[in-house]
This record gives structure tokens, sequence and C-alpha cells, in this order.
């Protein structure tokens, strides 16, 4: 899995590309690790653009879980943007709406961090 990372002002914006599914776990410590390498960075505010991955399994929602619990641990904030409709199912029936911030477009995850930081 390949992983495109910009910053905009104090927001890390992450775009995974491809795969984020159990037969490919590799990918799912890439992920895993560039949020890790971040945080120790004094990295605090992601947003992860889901526009660009093409399949997400239980494991990739597991993933995504892992990395929110340790960005929160380190007291940072993260969001997710874009996602599918079949991403919004899946959040949906599994219930991680309730429990990750999830926007339809990348401009309103980084405003909802940026009101937070003031």
């Amino acid at each position: 899995m390949e992983i495109r990372e910009r910053r905009i002002h104090t927001v890390t914006v992450l775009e995974p590309l491809g795969r984020l599914v159990l037969t490919e776990s590799p990918s799912d410590n890439v992920l895993k690790d560039r949020i890790e390498s971040l945080l120790s960075e004094g990295r605090q505010q992601f947003v992860i653009d889901l526009g660009q991955l093409s399949h997400v399994d239980t494991s990739g929602l597991t993933t995504l879980v892992h990395v929110c619990l340790a960005v929160r641990k380190q007291r940072g904030r993260i969001t997710l943007s874009n996602p599918t409709k079949r991403m919004r199912e899946l959040l949906s029936v599994t219930k991680l709406n309730a429990f990750l911030e999830v926007f339809d477009n990348e401009r309103d995850a980084i405003e909802s961090l940026a009101k937070e930081s003031i």
C-alpha cells in the first residue's frame, strides 16, 4: 500500500491508496507505522482520506481503530474523510461511525480539527 502525505497548517493528511484487507496484512503495518512515526515527530492532528481505498475489510477497519486509538493516546485528534458508500455502510453496520469522526470531504475534516485547536 502506498500512502500520500501532505500537510495543511498543523494537520497531516494521509491518503492510503489501494486495499486495506487481511490478505495484505503488511499494508496494515504501513498505515500504523506511518502514524506512529508522525506522532513521534510531534504531529497531533490527522485526516485519513479514505477516497482512494478500493477495498476495506474488517481487518482494515481494525487498523483504522488502532491508529485512531494511538493518536488519541498521544492526546491528538484524527478524523476520516471521503468515505465511499460501501465504507459508510461498513462504519454504520459496525457502529464505528459513533467512535470515529467521519466527514464527507477533506475540507470539513480539516476545519473540524482547526476549530478544536483554537
